[in-house]
């Protein structure tokens, strides 16, 4: 049994396909990305695997329960914390968790002990009786993460958990996360951070356009992509980008100021042309290597496709 099965998703909102036909299945203790640009069908995605949103065609199940038949079984299954989510702004760390932990049946007595667990976990220990409207927004993400775990789901959904946050508080985001993982926990996560993704997740969908364009761990992306070489060419003045249009189309090329980045597979054509390039030009080569594409340069290539 998967933890997250996505079979056939399909919905639509007017004349636009936000999700077209999207499956795949997430493992039990995996950590699985869905990526994507802004308007690609991350939200819509995890709003239908959540049970907020019904699916036109298609199912959705968690732990092995169709959520949009047994909508309650198996939320109870699942934690959740949405991209625009905030605490209560009026209550105190403590007693957002306390109300989280009663609206899901806890007792007083399992809510204090897993509340004890959760402060230390997630190092909220010092602020646990500050109002949540006086906390930065990395703590008050750390919180959110903590109400969705006080039920000690077996499935957690972040949508954009580390959006907007500061270098020192996404880090923090990303080893809990990883922690989640190690302890059981099934991590399905949104995120715009791409080198992010590709550290943290052991499997990732990339969405584009409502369909999913690629599917695998991070390294199985990039060897993919491995046939292609990055050239970075650094030249003793500026370029003209028009002049490098005979020497090099159709190749996929970037022109910034005297740089010039070019993908290519045939390594020798390339170097060919840039010679060509010199001789019937007054400019002159400075430095030139070659590089595999990293995590970030694969996702855009997949979806520019």
């Amino acid at each position: 049994m998967y933890a997250i099965e996505a079979s056939n998703l399909y919905k639509k909102f007017g004349d636009i396909v936000a999700v077209d036909h999207v499956s795949f299945v997430v493992k039990k203790g995996e950590v699985f990305g869905l990526l994507g640009p802004n308007g690609a069908g991350k939200t819509t995605t995890i709003r239908i695997l959540t049970g907020i949103l019904k699916p036109d065609e298609g199912i959705a199940k968690v732990m092995g329960i169709d959520i949009h038949r047994e909508p309650i079984k198996a939320k109870s299954l699942i934690g959740v914390v949405p991209e625009e989510a905030n605490p209560y702004p009026d209550l105190t760390v403590r007693d957002n968790l306390t109300l989280v932990g009663m609206l899901y049946g806890l007792t007083q007595k399992d809510i204090k002990g897993k509340m004890k667990d959760l402060l230390k976990t997630l190092g909220l220990y010092e602020v646990y009786d500050r109002k949540a409207k006086a906390l930065s927004k990395g703590i008050r993400q750390r919180l959110l993460i903590a109400m969705a775990l006080i039920s000690e789901p077996q499935v957690l959904f972040l949508d954009e958990p580390t959006s907007g946050l500061d270098v020192i508080s996404a880090r923090k985001i990303r080893y809990l996360i990883r922690s989640l993982a190690k302890a059981g926990v099934t991590v399905f996560l949104t995120t715009h951070n791409i080198e992010e993704a590709g550290a943290i997740c052991d499997r990732v969908a990339i969405i584009n356009k409502g369909q999913i364009v690629a599917l695998g761990n991070p390294d199985e992306l990039k060897i993919k992509a491995s046939k292609h070489v990055y050239l970075l060419v650094v030249f003793n003045k500026p370029l003209k980008e028009g002049e490098l249009a005979h020497f090099l189309d159709p190749y996929e090329y970037r022109v910034e100021g005297r740089r010039l980045s070019v993908i290519c597979e045939d390594l020798e054509d390339i170097v060919e042309r840039l010679l060509s390039y010199v001789k019937s030009s007054r400019v002159k080569i400075v430095s030139i290597r070659t590089s595999r594409p990293s995590f970030e340069e694969v996702f855009l290539r997949l979806v520019r496709r």
